[in-house]
């Protein structure tokens, strides 16, 4: 017996309530000067880093990510507002009653940007590439999987080692997205320089340290789109210039706008400031493999002097909320109980004084230069810290500097974000709290068998009650070992020109820019 999943697709989870409703300054208008959506231009967005690669299996960069997205589609894509999944380039699912296979219909007629069909084969290698990738890319998102096979050009079929819950939420990741198969006749290394998909976009161009350029597919298997010629993201590193840039034309969109920005930018004509409902954490990671990180006396003496509140006040000028959770409120199974630090200096000074240094130490918190958002959370940690006898210096360095050195460890703690790229909580947990997950914890070096343990029992489970318990149990017992600071919960912000429409980023950060247009002057 085998269920049939209908065209809309419904996560097996209840969706937390989003953070915040989407906002705008400015007018804008739906279509063209015709009533319909302007075809052609170029879109060009400015952000402050650089893209790393686009080989989609072993990158952990938003940037690169986002990027890729528009060359390389999944099987199945999110809704706007980011609760439920739709069959994209699958058409529908069937599991078997033992839950343990899964059988795909793909969507017919769809070409990759260089001219050959996408058949079953390409799809099956596309999972394979993925899942071989293991601990030092994505390959965890795969771990259920134990055979893809080709049915035969448009079916696939999909064998499971045991239940899993996540598994449709897992193929509309980006790492799973569809590729040609045995990489068009190329290597790997070949195939990522210039990459292909079925995308609305197809490689162009990347100037290192500059930008990057994507052109129109005019064989995209949706007719009519992309309504863009082209799309180019600028590297741009100070907020400061990207807004200066904004306000004067020379870009359409602003990626990251600070905080302090907002309120002039929302009231400056022909500029449209946006915040977004997301999934997205700020929080600081202690490296464990630094004493004296390894002692959790410490990482809670730390987590406990900061005032996220004030943190909010001041960072985010009250667009957010206290983090006290290694899930967020948009994340399904979000515990609002799960007992993360709150601000108790007495508590931060006890618990320091049993811990390894029970004096004091001086360390040093990397933040990435440019960036005023990380610098005041910087400066006011540095203030509070000192209150309890830590002594902290700010270390910065250029984003693609900062990202290195967090990929190698070398730093004492670290600023960083997450947001979630699929509405499943198990991406994240599983790449926090799992040393094989691709990131050592989150760049932590975090490892509690216990708690590893009870990630992969979550995400085993298939039953949303039994599954909730369980991450409300992995919550608690992340926040009593204070392996990350959590800091605060933000909404996305972008800026715009009046001209760009369209333009939609959902609650996992995304967002797809074949329906994105600019109206003509």
């Amino acid at each position: 017996m085998k269920r049939r999943i209908g065209i809309a697709i419904a996560v097996a989870t209840t969706a937390a309530l989003l953070l915040s409703a989407c906002s705008s300054g400015g007018s804008s208008s739906t279509t063209g000067s015709s009533g319909t959506p302007a075809k052609g231009g170029n879109l060009v967005i400015a952000r402050s880093q650089d893209i790393i690669s686009m080989d989609k299996t072993m990158t952990f960069d938003n940037n690169s990510l986002r990027v890729m997205e528009q060359i390389m589609e999944p099987l199945f894509m999110v809704s706007a507002d980011g609760k439920t999944l739709k069959p994209f380039l699958a058409t529908k699912y069937t599991i078997s009653k033992d839950q343990l296979t899964y059988t795909i219909d793909l969507r017919k007629g769809v070409k990759f940007s260089n001219g050959q069909p996408m058949t079953a084969a390409d799809v099956k290698f596309s999972i394979d590439q993925d899942t071989a990738s293991g601990s030092a890319g994505w390959g965890f998102i795969n771990a259920a999987i134990d055979q893809v096979t080709a049915v035969d050009d448009s079916t696939i079929k999909i064998q499971l080692k045991h239940p899993w819950g996540p598994l449709i939420a897992d193929l509309s990741l980006f790492s799973n997205g569809i590729i040609p198969n045995n990489y068009g006749g190329k290597t790997a290394a070949e195939f990522y320089q210039a990459p292909v998909g079925t995308g609305p976009f197809v490689w162009d161009s990347w100037t290192k340290g500059q930008s990057v350029k994507l052109t129109k597919n005019p064989t995209y298997w949706q007719k009519g789109l992309p309504y863009l010629n082209s799309v180019t993201w600028t590297v741009v590193p100070d907020a400061n210039t990207r807004q200066l840039q904004l306000q004067g034309g020379q870009i359409d969109i602003d990626d990251t706008p600070s905080w302090s920005s907002l309120a002039t930018l929302k009231s400056t004509p022909g500029v449209n400031a946006m915040t977004f409902p997301s999934t997205q954490m700020d929080y600081i990671a202690f490296n464990e493999n630094r004493a004296p990180f390894n002692d959790v006396h410490v990482r809670t003496a730390i987590s406990d002097a900061i005032d996220r509140n004030a943190l909010v006040k001041a960072v985010l000028f009250g667009n957010g909320t206290p983090a006290y959770s290694l899930l967020s409120p948009g994340t399904p199974f979000y515990d609002k109980n799960a007992g993360g630090a709150t601000y108790n200096v007495a508590n931060a000074k006890a618990e320091l004084a049993k811990s390894s240094k029970p004096n004091g130490f001086t360390t040093s918190l990397l933040i990435q230069s440019g960036d005023p958002n990380q610098a005041s959370i910087a400066q006011i940690m540095q203030s509070e810290l000192k209150a309890i006898g830590i002594t902290l210096n700010i270390q910065q360095l250029d984003p693609t500097a900062n990202k290195q050195a967090r990929l190698a460890s070398n730093f004492d703690m670290a600023w960083n974000l997450w947001s979630m790229d699929i509405p499943d909580p198990d991406e994240f947990t599983s790449w926090a709290v799992d040393p094989t997950g691709g990131s050592h914890s989150a760049f932590t070096n975090y490892n509690n068998p216990a708690v590893i343990a009870i990630d992969k029992q979550a995400a085993a489970e298939t039953d949303p009650t039994k599954r909730a318990a369980l991450y409300s149990q992995l919550q608690k017992m992340t926040s009593k070992d204070a392996f990350l600071a959590y800091l605060f919960y933000s909404p996305y912000v972008f800026a715009s020109t009046s001209a760009v429409q369209g333009f939609h980023v959902t609650p996992l950060g995304n967002y797809q820019l074949e329906t994105v247009y600019k109206t003509k002057k």
